[in-house]
């Protein structure tokens, strides 16, 4: 087994942030122009798709096969802090593939036992927990477990993912940067271009993003990175309005990866965009029922609604809550995702002290949004206002985004800058939601801006 902190048994840390579950603040001038040349050195002209290998489930095969290696070494030999802290890093991992949080005790206690045996220079281990940490959006711990793993392993280029991940989600800009340009610097790879595209995208520089994951499609080789790949180009081009590309990669991805649930999840999303709701509704129930993590059942939830389906939607609502419970007794944070789904529900109290308790820990620039839309409910339009101000602060062409600081404005009597966000909204995604670019198309007619 590999001395490096696992990047995951595929090959790829697959971070789970909310936009999705993804991240950031502004970057500072010294720090773009570091990750303006770091990702430019390595995106080389397009190249053909790499030839796959490995049967239709590559990546959750490896995933078993490493957690059942690591099991039988240590039914033999106990004393082993490497082998314990790479399962509990398995662990994790299959924890984020099954979205399954009954994983994050077992790889927490792999991953303390590590540390126990080994409680000096345990870089794997170190890094280990951060992951951990992330994947249960405890991003402050995620980067103090990272700073110590780092101390330990300085040039490990998993390790400064970790640290990216923390940094982007804490909104410590600078931070993230300098780790995102260490890693580039040290494994320019599948796992250092898709946090790169992700960077360039919070940023408006959707070209760029798309550069940066091509690049990443072209080294993967795993069928469970070329899938990881698709869904993140899939996903690019449904956020900017192309249904068209955005099928083409996630039916590309299934062909990698057949059950992959995030491509099966893009899949349902454009058709629903499409107005083909029945086939979006039947790819959604059978997501759920193979998935049932919070995004996808507030997905599923918010279609029903939009399809005349209050009951049915109110029961995938119940089932959000119980997921939710499970995770946090996991050891989990999902206030967040609390916050958006209270907001559907018109429970504006609630949204805002879910928005606020994620604010209190965390300040990026999807926290700062979810805190402007949640006031806006509660009737405070000046504060919303300043929140969205810095939402919109990077430069993220995000359709939600705007959408909100337009309802924002057309509450506090701008109706002139109402109408130039909302119709941004509709340019940018002109079905970023079904109910919400409704809405906007109506406020518009009302203001009397093009719907």
């Amino acid at each position: 087994m590999s001395h490096d902190v696992p990047e995951s048994t595929t090959g790829t840390q697959r971070p789970r942030f909310g936009k999705r579950s993804r991240r950031a603040a502004l970057l500072g001038v010294l720090g773009a122009s570091l990750l303006t040349v770091g990702v430019a050195a390595f995106l080389p002209p397009d190249s053909p798709d790499p030839v796959l290998v490995g049967g239709p489930q590559g990546g959750v095969s490896t995933l078993d096969r490493a957690i059942r290696t690591a099991e039988a070494k240590l039914a033999k030999h106990q004393q082993d802090p490497q082998t314990w802290a790479e399962l509990g890093a398995a662990y994790v991992e299959v924890a984020r593939a099954k979205a399954d949080p009954a994983y994050f005790p077992k790889a927490e206690e792999a991953l303390r036992k590590s540390l126990a045996q080994q409680p000096d220079g345990n870089g794997i281990a170190l890094g280990g927990m951060g992951a951990l940490a992330n994947a249960r959006h405890d991003f402050v711990g995620a980067r103090d477990w990272g700073e110590k793993a780092r101390a330990a392993l300085p040039d490990n280029a998993e390790i400064h993912g970790v640290l990216n991940d923390a940094y982007t989600q804490l909104g410590d800009t600078a931070a993230a940067t300098a780790a995102l340009q260490r890693m580039l610097d040290l494994k320019p790879g599948v796992s250092s271009f898709t946090r790169a595209a992700y960077e360039f995208e919070i940023h408006g520089r959707v070209d760029d993003a798309r550069h940066a994951l091509d690049r990443a499609l072209a080294d993967a080789v795993d069928p469970g990175d070329v899938a990881f790949c698709r869904n993140l180009l899939g996903e690019l081009a449904f956020d900017n309005g192309d249904l068209d590309t955005a099928q083409s990669h996630f039916e590309a991805g299934q062909r990698a990866v057949p059950l992959e649930t995030s491509l099966q999840q893009g899949k349902a999303k454009v058709a629903a965009a499409r107005g083909q709701t029945a086939k979006a509704l039947a790819g959604y129930q059978d997501l759920v029922a193979r998935q049932p993590n919070v995004g996808n059942l507030r997905e599923y939830a918010l279609l029903l609604s939009s399809s005349g389906a209050p009951e049915s939607a109110a029961r995938q609502y119940e089932l959000f809550e119980e997921q939710r419970r499970l995770e946090v007794e996991s050891g989990a944070n999902v206030d967040l995702e609390a916050s958006l789904v209270a907001a559907d529900r018109g429970d504006a109290a609630q949204a805002l002290r879910f928005a606020q308790a994620e604010w209190d820990r965390r300040q990026p620039v999807f926290v700062a949004d979810a805190m402007a839309w949640a006031l806006h409910l509660n009737g405070r339009n000046a504060e919303a206002l300043t929140f969205a101000d810095r939402a919109a602060s990077t430069g993220w062409r995000s359709a939600s985004f705007a959408y909100h600081r337009g309802m924002i404005l057309a509450a506090l009597g701008r109706p002139g800058e109402a109408v130039k966000a909302l119709a941004e909204a509709l340019r940018v995604n002109p079905n970023f939601s079904l109910s919400d670019a409704r809405t906007a198309r109506t406020t518009l007619a009302n203001l009397g801006g093009a719907g």
